[in-house]
């Protein structure tokens, strides 16, 4: 059975260091992906932007700079406020969003009771899986037979 955890929060896009504005967003995350989250942006149009990236990212950008290429995240003080500072870059443009710490880190936390680091292949079932495909068929017997018997003769016989 899978387990969505989910987070509506408002984010702030900063358009420069005097102004930002609010973005509504939604964190996400399912145990039938446990490897990512998935962040959509709430900006106005008939649809959410949505952004998917690394859980371990995220848990890593709470406590400490990370990442690199098209998503960014570190813990910042903005206006005596604890933040995480999340850079997303796509060939449509960049955007830096400040998100609250304390309810990023409570997310993140539950998700972390729910699938444990080190524990999200067991989520995957890729075991089960692979036993399932290898597990032996009723048919499977003709092709394991020898299908070309010895023409030689049990000594029971010959006698």
């Amino acid at each position: 059975m899978n387990t969505v955890v989910e987070r509506e929060l408002e984010l702030k896009l900063v358009l420069s260091p005097e102004r930002s504005i609010p973005v509504p967003a939604r964190l996400t995350y399912n145990t039938a992906d446990p490897y990512a989250v998935h962040v959509s942006f709430h900006i106005g149009s008939d649809s959410p932007v949505n952004w998917t990236f690394a859980r371990e990212l995220l848990v890593e950008g709470v406590f400490r700079a990370c990442g690199h290429g098209d998503v960014r995240i570190w813990p910042t003080k903005v206006d005596s406020r604890n933040v995480i500072c999340i850079a997303l870059t796509s060939p449509d443009g960049d955007a830096l969003l400040e998100a609250p710490s304390a309810q990023v880190s409570a997310w993140m936390e539950r998700t972390l009771r729910i699938v444990p680091p080190g524990s999200e292949t067991a989520q995957l079932g890729i075991d089960e899986g692979l036993a399932e495909l290898l597990a032996p068929l009723p048919a499977d017997d003709l092709w394991l037979r020898d299908p070309w018997p010895s023409d030689e003769s049990s000594p029971e016989e010959g006698a």
